[in-house]
């Protein structure tokens, strides 16, 4: 949509909790789509109305609302029906759309991997499928006052080869993601093979997860210049970013970043991004990044661990890193059991993100001691690449490494091992 258009926020009230949250957050939505908010108008009912979703008073105010703002689109804090969004239309000559829609057409634009296009893709025809009808409702109208019967039945053929064309290009986008997934799979084996433990930051959009990968990775990274892109907006960035980290003491690992949850992301998009959030299904260790300046802290940390839980993510060690303590007013760096306060631009506090992360990362490493024969100078080596060398020694019998490794990679050097 083109910047700065007036729109009207509204949203039904079911007695939910969280509802004042929500329409704070689609209002911040609406923002990030470069929409302007001119008016907000909401109702508490028990249910929507099948209909209009508003009552018929509301909808009036609506439409009254409409003319003395000028906006040009509404948009309804609810996933709508295709004869809510025609009728509403119709009541408030105004162009409506749901939250689900917002979001997808926030994603549309956000998207610049090849593989994150064909996911939001993927998402707008699974969600436009359900929704040919009201097009088709519409071309129906306008042919049934000159036509009759012989008419509607064209209606319906036309209504049938739009559905069987959506769902061919759902057919096709679903192929061209699989070759990305078997590229993914291709990825994951090979970091398996190579035993390098990962990290996958996770969390509420705009808290801080991107920014917290640009201060690790430059101090940490082997590019510093593989830095993501950060702004203050809710999905500033789609694309799933993987780095890798040389982290205090001998230590590597991997470091993800994930595509940012919000409430109610629809399930279109939860399912089509099943591969790049598989990203934190795979990891050793989850990061959950909260802002802890956002008076909804708890209802985000429920969305994220919702989410989670839908996209199939087992119970994993997790760090619950509460960031931006700088704007909340509180005292940081500071660290109790598996939570962390911090800042993420405070040096200090990446300071003891990284030895929380290493604490718990590499909680299963061992130090074993590998005696390795000189015509098998590729194993030091790789030992030396790999992991952390406390100690080389020369014998007869060959290279003495102490070696601080993990116990699942102690196996691949089994017949070296000193009796120790």
């Amino acid at each position: 949509m083109e910047q700065n258009i007036n729109t009207i926020i509204i949203g039904l009230n079911l007695d939910q909790a969280d509802f004042n949250y929500s329409m704070e957050e689609l209002e911040q939505l609406t923002t990030a789509n470069h929409l302007k908010t001119v008016g907000k108008v909401t109702q508490k009912l028990p249910h929507p109305e099948a209909a209009t979703y508003f009552g018929k008073g509301k909808v009036e105010e609506v439409a009254q609302l409409v003319v003395t703002t000028n906006a040009s689109t509404i948009i309804a804090n609810d996933e709508l029906s295709p004869s809510q969004i025609r009728n509403l239309e119709k009541a408030t000559n105004a162009t409506v759309m749901d939250r689900t829609g917002l979001i997808l057409e926030i994603f549309a634009t956000r998207a610049h991997t090849r593989e994150a296009k064909l996911q939001v893709e993927l998402a707008k025809l699974k969600y436009q499928l359900p929704r040919l009808r009201t097009g088709a409702s519409q071309h129906l109208d306008q042919q049934s006052a000159g036509g009759g019967l012989a008419n509607r039945g064209t209606g319906e053929t036309k209504l049938e080869l739009n559905r069987r064309t959506i769902e061919h290009q759902i057919n096709h986008v679903r192929h061209e993601l699989k070759e990305s997934e078997q590229s993914h799979a291709t990825q994951r084996k090979r970091r398996a093979e190579s035993h390098l433990k990962t990290v996958a930051l996770v969390g509420y959009t705009n808290a801080g997860k991107s920014t917290i990968m640009n201060q690790l990775v430059q101090r940490f990274g082997e590019n510093e210049d593989k830095q993501v892109f950060v702004k203050n907006m809710l999905f500033a960035t789609l694309d799933t970013s993987v780095r890798k980290l040389e982290l205090p003491g001998h230590r590597s690992c991997l470091l993800s970043d994930t595509v940012g949850f919000v409430s109610k992301l629809p399930h279109q998009l939860v399912a089509a991004f099943q591969s790049t959030l598989s990203e934190a299904a795979q990891a050793d260790l989850l990061l959950q990044v909260v802002d802890y300046s956002d008076p909804n802290q708890a209802l985000m940390m429920e969305t994220t661990n919702a989410t989670l839980q839908e996209i199939g993510v087992p119970e994993l060690p997790m760090i619950t890193v509460f960031n931006k303590a700088d704007l909340a007013g509180a005292a940081y760096p500071i660290r109790t059991g598996h939570e962390i306060i911090i800042s993420a631009k405070d040096e200090h506090s990446i300071d003891l993100l990284v030895e929380t992360i290493i604490t718990q990362l590499f909680a299963d490493e061992v130090v074993k001691s590998f005696t390795i024969p000189f015509a098998d100078g590729a194993v030091v080596e790789s030992l030396n690449r790999q992991f952390a060398v406390q100690q080389t020694d020369y014998t007869e019998a060959g290279t003495v490494l102490t070696v601080r490794l993990p116990q699942a990679a102690v196996g691949r050097y089994q017949k070296y091992l000193t009796n120790n």
